[in-house]
């Protein structure tokens, strides 16, 4: 089982704690969905803007929630397989019952407060991660409750990982590496870029099925050909669009498992590459590589853009920079520091980030090599897809 457990609801809750100390805090409430996620290993179902959700974590006691009545039998069906962290959760409706199975509550705020004043936090400090125009009408409600926004300082608490959650992650890499292997055998001149990402897509749910049965994986992978990779995310028209003899191929395969997400990204080519192609995929591949090589602990967190942009203006390509190096993954697939050139603090073992310099010139294409790394005194690479340019040229 790849499934997050109590010991990582333990370590995680050990980090707000810690945190609620050094800001003198009674509690912290999450109401953004990954951060809800990260908070209760609840895979949320709603998006917060149309029904707000939020979870609640006192300094002393135990966590509470309220939710959106559309959960209730996803969150008795996680109860079952003892996957959700929060036993005390509060439904609220969002229409007329007329059978009086349960209360209607229209007010959003006048509920949470209720909920806070049940668990005895009428007055206090609240750490929050955002706010918005429902938190702010609690704070009405509830003038002795100060909320106090925190989300930088919340952040940080996803920097680090739990062995368990690395773990999960490595299987998520390593379903990865299965796909790309996959590619290998499927790309060919005149495919439907689209459909072999279907294709393959749905080869990548069977084989999850096999691995995970009962689990949460959300597969995910896609490609872009040609002059559009030169475009790091596409030239939005993918459609009709084929491989073609010649050129190069991007594709991306991020899976995210039980909450927990990984990239692995390759550059294809159909038939031999030319000189400058090959120039440039090589000077970007040792620019993941020495990127990677950056992650140790203790290391600046600009050291892996630094590392990266170093062979790319060596190589000669540095114009062709469109992007940092990388960022943090975790919970969510573009997770924090979200800016790794500027960011000077040392590293921390148990960070994860990908590795991801690119080139890309317009009218020729974009070359890239992402790995997933986990920052130690010996930085883990957890994509092993071989990246070397015979292994990805498709003759």
């Amino acid at each position: 089982m790849a499934f997050l457990g109590k010991k990582v609801f333990d370590y995680r809750r050990s980090l707000m704690r810690a945190l609620m100390e050094r800001h003198d805090l009674d509690a912290l409430a999450f109401t953004d969905a990954d951060f809800f996620q990260f908070a209760t290993n609840f895979h949320t179902d709603v998006r917060p803007w149309e029904r707000p959700i939020i979870l609640v974590m006192p300094a002393e006691g135990e966590p509470f929630a309220v939710m959106n009545e559309l959960s209730t039998n996803h969150v008795r069906m996680a109860r079952e397989r003892d996957t959700v962290w929060v036993a005390d959760i509060t439904f609220y409706a969002e229409h007329p019952h007329l059978t009086g199975r349960l209360p209607l509550v229209v007010q959003w705020p006048e509920l949470v407060v209720d909920r806070l004043a049940g668990h005895g936090l009428a007055k206090g400090r609240i750490g929050i991660d955002g706010g918005g125009p429902l938190i702010r009408r609690v704070g009405e409600l509830s003038p002795r409750v100060e909320f106090v926004p925190l989300v930088a300082a919340m952040r940080e608490l996803r920097w680090v990982k739990h062995a368990d959650e690395i773990a999960v992650m490595r299987q998520a890499a390593a379903l990865s590496d299965w796909v790309q292997d996959l590619y290998r055998e499927n790309i060919r001149p005149g495919r439907l870029v689209q459909e072999m990402d279907s294709a393959i897509n749905a080869l990548m749910v069977e084989e999850g099925a096999r691995r995970f049965a009962g689990e949460n994986l959300e597969a995910g992978c896609w490609s872009i050909g040609g002059p559009a990779t030169s475009s790091p995310h596409g030239d939005g028209a993918p459609t009709g669009q084929r491989i073609e003899k010649g050129q190069g191929l991007i594709n991306f395969v991020n899976p995210r498992l039980n909450g927990l997400k990984v990239e692995n990204e390759r550059t294809w080519f159909c038939g031999k590459p030319s000189a400058k192609q090959k120039a440039a995929y090589e000077a970007a591949r040792e620019a993941s590589a020495a990127a990677a090589a950056q992650a140790v602990t203790g290391n600046p967190v600009s050291a892996i853009d630094a590392a990266a942009q170093a062979v790319i203006e060596k190589a000669g390509f540095g114009e062709y920079i469109l992007h940092r190096t990388g960022h943090g993954m975790g919970t969510n697939g573009h997770e924090f520091p979200e800016d790794m050139a500027f960011n000077h603090r040392p590293l921390l073992a148990g960070e994860v980030y990908s590795s991801e310099p690119g080139i890309y010139i317009y009218g020729l294409g974009g070359f890239r090599t992402d790995e997933t790394v986990v920052v130690g005194d010996k930085p883990e690479v957890l994509t092993k897809a071989p990246s070397d340019i015979e292994s990805q040229t498709i003759s």
